[in-house]
């Protein structure tokens, strides 16, 4: 089996931050490719009212606190922040992980997190209008910043949306993030291309990664690397405050064979 990266998701609600920074801990030190928290200020599910934590502060934390794994927000609220200020707290966390840093950005989506932090919450069509304004601001900003990122630091849009996110990945994009089924997954990969060779774009630059929120994805592994996936990203949430990576450790298992 050819092999792929492996990220790992940990979902910042209903735990700790002690068990958020023993599991990123754990995880670098068993060879992952990718560490990743998201962008929300409520859980997304189980009870709505439950302990929740703000993404990039948190990782500041990772980016410290690891040495091997590339870090990443999946994906930052391009609405919550200026993107003048989104670029420069990403430089910043590049610096602080020794370059390891993905800037990930997408349009937005839960209403609650508008609703209750006083973000204007407006249609579909003027999220996707102000990403791609806000793509432009950040890759003009980056340019002026000093220092520069001493890393890479890839832009990483997520998001499936067949006639604008992956038009807008296929501009300004060094990754790119959908979701199954691996059927589904397959055919937004072929949209991708497709955009890319609208713009001009060689398809071959931007890495193609894939959210398993289900363990049992794991046994579809061959199905996402031929739907043309290369780096997948499991999703986890806490058991009784702690992550369990057993679910970790078969995925990478997998990469490994």
């Amino acid at each position: 089996m050819t092999r792929f990266k492996v990220g790992l998701q940990l979902h910042p609600q209903h735990t700790s931050v002690d068990a958020l920074r023993a599991a990123w801990r754990t995880a670098d030190q068993m060879g992952v490719d990718s560490l990743w928290v998201w962008d929300h200020f409520f859980p997304i599910y189980g009870p709505p009212d439950g302990a929740h934590f703000e993404g990039w502060t948190l990782l500041s934390a990772m980016a410290v606190e690891t040495s091997n794994a590339m870090v990443g927000v999946m994906v930052t609220c391009n609405s919550y922040r200026n993107p003048e200020l989104l670029a420069d707290m990403a430089r910043t966390v590049d610096h602080l992980s020794g370059g390891r840093a993905y800037l990930g950005i997408g349009a937005g989506w839960f209403e609650r997190d508008y609703r209750e932090y006083g973000y204007e919450f407006g249609t579909a069509s003027r999220r996707l209008h102000d990403l791609q304004t806000g793509l432009e601001r950040i890759k003009a900003r980056m340019a002026k910043l000093d220092p520069q990122p001493i890393g890479r630091l890839p832009i990483f849009i997520g998001g499936g949306g067949e006639q604008v996110t992956l038009r807008l990945v296929a501009e300004y994009a060094d990754a790119w993030n959908g979701f199954g089924p691996p059927d589904v997954y397959g055919r937004k990969n072929r949209v991708l291309d497709d955009w890319c060779g609208r713009v001009g774009r060689d398809p071959g630059e931007i890495e193609r990664t894939v959210g398993l929120m289900d363990p049992g994805e794991i046994d579809r592994v061959e199905e996402y690397l031929e739907a043309g996936a290369t780096h997948l990203i499991l999703g986890v949430s806490t058991v009784t405050d702690r992550f369990d990576l057993s679910n970790l450790e078969r995925l990478l298992a997998r990469s490994r064979a």
